[in-house]
């Protein structure tokens, strides 16, 4: 923050800001630190602000926006294995983004949390639970000892630590 301070030659309030791409139809929360009346007004008005007094809690909220690729590719992934088992591309394509976006309204229910809308998509012993048993109870270890390692580097990049660029670990002989 110094840094800048000297690079814009100002005493103004600087906020951080991580609007996401769906501010452009506003829909989306962006994530503010500090709390600013005019920059929360401008995100609000665009979908939405959610302001953070610690530049700690900041660092969670962009490592939480790394999962964004990883849920498409975990969808082109599904897509992937129906195409081998003899679905055509576009259908199979077009099946899971339906699919998706049926579930991904679902979210916008706030009144149920995550572990209930789980819940409420499986059956007892059926296809869901079974995935969810078999492939991401184990996938969600390693999910998490990712976010943690790139949470240290986002917060090693913000406090200037050397051999850290946009949160991840450089080797400095590359």
């Amino acid at each position: 923050t110094a840094e800048l301070r000297q690079v814009l030659d100002t005493d103004d309030a600087l906020v951080r800001a991580m609007p996401q791409q769906a501010v452009q139809e506003r829909r989306s929360v962006t994530v503010t630190c500090p709390s600013h009346p005019d920059v929360d007004a401008l995100f609000d008005y665009l979908g939405g602000v959610l302001p953070v007094a610690d530049e700690g809690v900041f660092d969670v909220f962009c490592a939480l926006t790394a999962t964004v690729s990883t849920h498409f590719a975990y969808l082109a992934t599904v897509v992937a294995w129906a195409e081998r088992q003899g679905i055509p591309s576009e259908d199979a394509d077009h099946f899971i983004r339906n699919l998706f976006q049926g579930v991904g309204r679902q979210l916008g229910d706030e009144t149920r949390s995550l572990p209930q809308l789980r819940a409420e998509h499986e059956t007892p012993k059926g296809a869901n639970e079974r995935i969810r048993i078999t492939w991401f109870e184990s996938a969600s270890a390693a999910l998490g000892k990712a976010l943690d390692e790139l949470l240290v580097g986002l917060e090693a990049n913000r406090l200037g630590l050397d051999g850290y660029c946009d949160g991840l670990a450089v080797d400095p002989e590359l």
